[in-house]
């Protein structure tokens, strides 16, 4: 990992922005959600975001894909600013950040991270 300073509320010492690619941004996500709990509210609110992405699918009802999003990021803001005590890095990378919670979620349930 580049630098392996976190994020906090009072500011950041790392600019996600810095990293070129996934690759080199993961170490640093991971970094992020070193805290369980801030981890489990992630995996919980993908996997509900998961279930409603389907549920727009099976019923074609595009309310779903809005509740899976405020369900999805509802989740992780908790975990960041009440437990992780950081900001989350979608505000300044937002597609590395999504890329990075969906590859948390499957090395979660996987089980090469702990939550």
């Amino acid at each position: 990992m580049s630098q392996t300073t976190s994020s906090s509320l009072q500011g950041t010492t790392t600019d996600p922005r810095q990293f070129k690619s996934f690759a080199e941004f993961y170490p640093f996500y991971l970094g992020e959600h070193s805290n369980s709990t801030c981890r489990r509210l992630h995996f919980i609110g993908t996997s509900l975001s998961l279930v409603f992405l389907l549920a727009l699918f099976v019923t074609g009802n595009w309310w779903y894909l809005l509740a899976g999003l405020i369900c999805g990021y509802a989740f992780a803001w908790v975990g960041h600013f009440g437990f992780e005590k950081n900001r989350p890095a979608s505000f300044k990378r937002p597609l590395y950040s999504f890329m990075g919670d969906w590859m948390m979620w499957r090395d979660i349930l996987l089980g090469r991270i702990k939550m």
